[in-house]
This record gives C-alpha cells, structure tokens and sequence, in this order.
C-alpha cells in the first residue's frame, strides 16, 4: 500500500465518523465512547504488539512523554469535544468545519517541521478554508453554531497531536503508534469522568445494537485501523498535503447524512462541500506528481 493510498482509506473511515457521532447521541456519552473506543483500539493493536514484544518501546523515555501529549491532545480531548458538537450540530456542518485543521496543519507543518507549502498547495489549501467560512457565517447565531464552534476551536489540538508524531523516532512501526494513542489516551479519559462525575453529570449508555454498532466502529475503524494508516501516510508524506486530503472527506459524510436523513443539504453546505473537495483533490494530484 502507497502513503497516497493509505491516506484516501483513512478519508473513507473518518467520513463516516459524524454519522457515528451523530448516531451515538442519546445512547452513550461522548466521553464514555472516546473511553470505551479507546479500550477497544488498544485491544485492536494488542495482538500484534505482545507477538512482536513491542511494549518496551511504548514505555521508554524517550517517547512516553510524547505518546502521552499525542494520546491527550489526538484522541482524548478532540474526539469527546468533536462527540459534544454533535449534540448541536448536523454531521454535514460537522465534517466541513473539521477542516479549519487544516489552518493549523499550514502553521505547524511550517514552524515545527519546515515543512513549507508551495503555491498550487496554499491555492488548494484556500479553496478549503473558504469552504469552511460559508459554513461558520452562514450558521452565525442559529443553534447549530454552539456546536459548530465547538468543531472549529478544538481542530488545533489534532495538528498538535500529529505533528509531534512526526517527531517521533523513524524506527517505530505505525501499529506501536496507534497504541500508543490509544493507551496514552486513557489518563486523560480517566480525569475527565472523574471531574465529570464529581459535577454530578450522568452518563448515558443504553446497551443495545445502535449503541454497540457506534462501538465497534469507534474503537476498531477509527481508533484501529484509521490509525495505521493515517501514520502510514503522515509518516512518508508532508504533513499538510496528507491533512487537505483527507479532510476533503465531507463528500462522504454529507451524502451519508442527506440519505439517512440527519441532513437537508443546503445551498451553503454544497458550495462549501464542492470548495473542500475540489482543494483536496488538487492537492492529491500535486502529491501523485511528486511520486509519492
């Protein structure tokens, strides 16, 4: 599998994430199933990590700090506010607005990484943003926009996480990678139930086939194999080239809404959908001719 090919299987998994999200509404909390998922992601990669004796490489000095801050700010904080935007959101606003990420992939990718875009990618890149924009003007003030400023204030934090990833040494195989998010990502869970529970919040969960179907999805596709190969992909490409691909996934997720019926598709949302998706594609060509 290419680095270009792992990352457009990691757009088709993360596309149906606001459908999941907004399907776990009323049935489990969004922290319980960040807690939850992230149990099951670790039980994904746990096979391969005790086969191969990799659990000296999760806990060594020089990577478990590391692993902790991508675990917290990758997974753990991001995820459960992404779930808490559903409750006011549609999953088509949601997926769209994932991209001002992609603002901070451009900053990040150029201060830590010297990584710097070049002029097909930055007009690419503008396409996005701007799809982005009609979405958040457009929703100004309705009760969508709780939510939807929820999405866009906490976007930074997955820049943060994988840019730091970047960092981390060459020689680690991508599934230690994805457990260690996974693993590392559950002290944080732990003191947000805690803090959670002592505000007096009841969690929701209600054990039947939709609630275990978000599940299954959250902890083995998004938190299991999403995970090898966005760092498969991430990994060998420039961070901000692989980021504008993959969040063109909004052409997924609407689609998916609107059928389902979670979405009546706007005027503001196609324009926005059609921008986003026409700057990742222009971006994944640019990648391709590169020989990536």
């Amino acid at each position: 599998m290419t680095p270009l090919a792992a990352a457009w299987i990691c757009w088709a998994i993360v596309g149906i994430s606001p459908i999941a999200g907004k399907y776990a509404v009323g049935v489990i909390s969004p922290v319980l199933l960040v807690f939850l998922g992230t149990i099951l992601g670790v039980l994904y990669f746990a096979p391969w990590i005790i086969k191969n004796r990799k659990w000296s490489e999760l806990f060594a000095p020089q990577t478990r700090w590391k692993f902790l801050f991508i675990g917290t700010f990758g997974t753990a904080l991001p995820f459960t506010i992404s779930l808490m935007a559903l409750h006011y959101t549609t999953p088509g606003n949601a997926a769209i607005l994932q991209q001002s990420e992609l603002l901070y992939s451009l900053l990040f990718a150029a201060l830590f990484l010297k990584e710097f875009p070049s002029r097909q990618q930055l007009a690419a890149s503008a396409l996005i943003v701007l799809g982005v924009l009609i979405i958040l003007l457009k929703e100004q003030y309705t009760p969508h926009w709780t939510g939807d400023l929820l999405i866009v204030g906490s976007t930074w934090m997955l820049q943060a996480g994988s840019t730091l990833a970047k960092k981390l040494p060459p020689h680690l195989d991508y599934r230690v990678i994805g457990m260690a998010r996974n693993l590392f990502a559950l002290p944080a869970l732990l003191v947000i139930l805690a803090v959670m529970g002592s505000v007096g919040e009841n969690f929701t969960i209600t054990p039947n086939l939709q609630m275990f179907s978000v599940l299954g999805y959250t902890g083995f596709l998004k938190y299991g194999l999403a995970m090898v190969v966005w760092y498969k992909a991430i990994r060998a490409l420039d961070l901000s080239k692989v980021t504008a691909i993959y969040l063109s996934y909004p052409v997924l997720s609407l689609a998916a809404s609107a059928l389902l019926g979670l979405d009546s598709i706007t005027w503001y949302q196609t324009a926005g959908l059609l921008l986003t998706l026409a700057g990742g594609y222009w971006v994944s060509q640019t990648v391709k001719k590169e020989g990536h």
